[in-house]
């Protein structure tokens, strides 16, 4: 199996007011996408798998898996 490209995308996780946000950032920095959360234990959760799939996933695969537009 041949070695792919690193995945560029990041994760996210802060609280806002009462809820908990999970974003995934792009390779600047920015979100290209956000899902919030009312505890910080579903946060870390889905947090956590959105790290797997970024070191899992080719970049066109992740962006495929969370709509993410080009």
């Amino acid at each position: 199996m041949g070695a792919r490209e690193p995945n560029s995308y990041g994760v996210a996780l802060t609280k806002t007011g009462e809820a908990w946000r999970v974003s995934i950032l792009d390779f600047a920095g920015q979100p290209v996408s956000d899902r919030s959360f009312p505890s910080e234990d579903d946060a870390a959760t889905f947090a956590s798998s959105v790290r797997q799939h970024i070191n899992w996933l080719s970049e066109e695969r992740f962006r495929d898996y969370y709509r993410i537009e080009d």
